[in-house]
């Protein structure tokens, strides 16, 4: 399991598994494996109907939200945003690398129902970006990395807003309200967490919120995050190790293999939507673009207070910042659940210009480690 926490390999696996949805989802073996995601499971006596599809990216895809809420709270309490000082480059940052991206989509996409997919070339993928980062940035110092995943973490801060605010069908109050003492129950147990009987509770625990935050019409990952973010440190940080390898190894690749079973639709680049086109420019060039100018901004207003970063820091972490991957996947089938042909063509869009970020990333990483190793070998 100790290679699963390995960023480089984790990301190569992410990789791996969406590139094997595609393929598959397009020979013999595809109408099978796309019957297979679209079959229901349901709970009737839970209240529940979900496909094979749903389960995975409401329930399996909660645990990882649950592991980005928890190192979150690491990062604001002990870590790279725990002061305002620490904060300001990432934070902006991020905030540039949202508000870019979104503008550049609803530039290109400006039908009505077909702009509702702004949120999709927002976030960043945080594994498959400190994955890039490991594999050519070895030589680089460590706050590189600690940018990275400090912005990585604030833009999964803001994904999980825009799901909340966005993506919320037919709020139900009693379920979400009911849910609101489970999470303080789990919250205040998970101090007291050190024999089986209470790590068994906090898991019925956890279920239960999640089934609440389910049957309110909230999308159910927030559950993960509020657990994750009211969790006590002690015991979530041994969870996050705990799970760790099984998120790494399990739940983000068969999410990416799910969400990649989509048929390549048979027509010209010409007749491909204003969607597809909006992600390919706004994800690798307006992540790009955001980032740099919210960290430059960022530095601006730092002014002499505080060390600077160097632009050329700021251009790698914001060229791994435009693989927006998993989040950018669940971003597109919440945007269009309802326009299957859309679906597929933003899922192919977001795997596209996902690589074509990390193909950036990576080469603006690598030209930066060199030059550290210049630097160093003087």
């Amino acid at each position: 399991m100790k290679f699963l926490r390995n960023e480089r390999y984790s990301a190569f696996l992410l990789l791996g598994a969406a590139i094997l949805g595609v393929i598959l989802a397009n020979t013999a073996l595809g109408p099978g494996l796309q019957s297979i995601r679209d079959t229901h499971l349901p709970i009737p006596w839970l209240g529940l109907d979900l496909s094979v599809g749903h389960w995975v990216t409401d329930g399996l895809l909660a645990i990882f939200f649950f592991l980005a809420a928890i190192e979150l709270r690491h990062e604001l309490s002990h870590g790279e945003l725990d002061s305002p000082h620490k904060a300001l480059i990432p934070t902006v940052a991020a905030v540039g690398g949202v508000i870019v991206p979104a503008a550049i989509f609803l530039l290109i996409v400006r039908e009505p129902g077909l702009s509702d997919g702004w949120p999709i070339p927002t976030a960043t993928d945080i594994a498959f970006a400190l994955g890039a980062l490991a594999l050519v940035g070895r030589a680089l110092p460590t706050r590189i990395r600690a940018l990275l995943l400090a912005l990585a973490v604030i833009d999964d801060l803001i994904a999980i807003l825009i799901i909340a605010f966005f993506f919320t069908d037919g709020l139900q109050p009693l379920p979400l309200l009911a849910a609101v003492p489970v999470v303080l129950v789990f919250g205040w147990l998970s101090g007291r967490a050190r024999t089986a009987p209470v790590v068994a509770i906090l898991i019925v625990l956890g279920i239960a919120a999640w089934v609440l935050v389910h049957l309110s019409g909230v999308h159910a990952t927030i559950a993960g995050v509020a657990l994750g973010l009211i969790m006590a440190s002690r015991s979530a940080g041994v969870t996050r190790h705990a799970l760790e390898p099984w998120s790494n190894g399990i739940i983000l690749p068969v999410f990416a293999f799910v969400a990649a079973l989509v048929t390549l639709p048979a027509v010209g680049l010409s007749e491909l939507s204003p969607v597809f086109w909006g992600i390919i420019v706004a994800l690798p060039v307006g992540k790009l673009i955001g980032i740099t100018g919210g960290a430059v901004i960022a530095n601006l207003i730092a002014g002499l207070s505080s060390p600077k970063t160097p632009i050329g820091d700021i251009l790698a972490v914001a060229g791994l910042g435009g693989i927006g991957f998993t989040v950018s996947l669940l971003m597109n089938e919440l945007a269009f659940a309802s326009n299957h042909e859309i679906a597929v063509q933003g899922t192919l869009a977001v795997l596209v210009a996902s690589l074509l970020a990390a193909i950036i990333g990576i080469i603006l990483t690598a030209i930066r480690a060199r030059h550290y190793k210049a630097m160093n070998a003087a």
